[in-house]
């Protein structure tokens, strides 16, 4: 380094300075602070509970991550801090987004979040993304479009894997759901992506139902499920501005049209259609007051908690179902003889209906001699 050719008396009025010695790539003092830092320090689920409870968000993320693992270890941990936050949940007003893509979600979510917040509220979102399971990647990708939201100190998205069926993603959603309720948020937004079963999922744990439309895409009302629609507690076209606003009005006479062929609803709620612009922030002000009024009525006539006692009861099921198929195709003799009658039924050798039930007899015969 002190020697360089271009100095050589040769080469005249031509002078190079001696460098400096070139510094390591990566600065070791700042990864070391950095992975000291990083170290995760497993917490009791006394820890996890106190720091919930306290609403300490990086012990909530941490108590999400071990309701989402499947190491049992992990699991035993997670069911014992739901089972001492149990007490302390339920207080919170749960409300189910769904709608097309391209309704605007994602907006609509952080300018509705930011007015509950800003109102003192404390706001989660979380999702149910059954389209996720082939990439096993995270189901809310719209955090990166909530800037504000994202970064507000009374709100908590949570960007979770779907690695596994649509029902034990909806299992562990809900138990996250009971988390972040000990934690002290007031409101728990649900969001699905609008597609197959997610929709009967998110309502079978929510209080309110909100199905988020557009107007401008075509017949509006060909694109919608009719289940769908008799599930909604509301709808609302988004986009109701510019040369946009009268086609908004118009989808929504059509809507509300609609709405009228349906029966009368067990909550005795007529679910209104309202129009807004998330973009704008119009209409939003009224969207949050028609909730509150709805969880007003449903509370004084009893449906509100009666519904979530069904819902309750509901899970207790789900979960069984969903652990029952969990073990049957886990079992070793079962994942040895599974192979052979997925050969047998499409050759027409036996019957689906045979092969289930020797299957299902290999599974018990197992069982019973454990």
């Amino acid at each position: 380094m002190s020697h360089h050719p271009e100095n050589d008396s040769k080469y005249i009025g031509l002078k190079v300075n001696p460098g400096i010695e070139k510094p390591d790539a990566v600065n070791s003092d700042s990864v070391n602070r950095f992975l000291k830092k990083g170290k995760r320090q497993n917490l009791s689920s006394e820890q996890y509970i106190e720091g919930i409870l306290n609403g300490n968000i990086t012990i909530l993320s941490q108590a999400v991550t071990l309701i989402e693992s499947n190491n049992p270890l992990h699991q035993q941990i997670a069911q014992e801090v739901i089972i001492k936050c149990l007490p302390h949940s339920g207080n919170s007003v749960r409300i189910g987004i769904t709608g097309m893509p391209g309704a605007g979600k994602s907006t609509f979510i952080e300018v509705l979040g930011k007015r509950i917040t800003k109102q003192g509220g404390k706001l989660a979102v979380l999702a149910v993304d059954p389209s996720s399971e082939r990439s096993k990647g995270s189901i809310l990708g719209d955090k990166t479009r909530m800037d504000e939201l994202s970064t507000d100190p009374n709100a908590y998205i949570r960007p979770s894997p779907s690695a596994g069926t649509l029902g034990g993603v909806a299992r562990k959603t809900r138990e996250i759901i009971i988390l972040c309720e000990a934690a002290g948020f007031t409101t728990i937004f649900i969001e699905t992506v609008g597609v197959g079963q997610s929709e009967t999922v998110v309502h079978s744990m929510v209080d309110f139902f909100l199905l988020l439309q557009i107007a401008g895409a075509g017949d509006e009302l060909q694109g919608i499920k009719r289940g769908i629609m008799e599930m909604a507690d509301t709808i609302i076209i988004n986009k109701a501005d510019g040369d946009n606003y009268d086609k908004a009005q118009l989808a929504a006479a059509q809507f509300r049209n609609a709405l009228h062929l349906f029966p009368p609803t067990g909550s005795g709620w007529i679910p209104p259609v309202l129009t807004c612009s998330a973009l704008e922030d119009s209409g939003i002000a009224e969207i949050w007051e028609m909730v509150k009024s709805y969880v007003a009525l449903t509370q004084k006539n009893t449906y509100f908690n009666s519904r979530r006692s069904d819902q309750a009861r509901f899970w207790m099921y789900e979960t069984i179902h969903e652990t029952l198929r969990t073990n049957f195709y886990q079992n070793p003799l079962v994942k040895t003889t599974l192979p052979d009658y997925e050969k047998l039924v499409p050759e027409n050798t036996i019957s689906s209906y045979i092969a289930a039930q020797e299957l299902l007899a290999t599974y018990f015969k197992s069982m019973l001699k454990e």
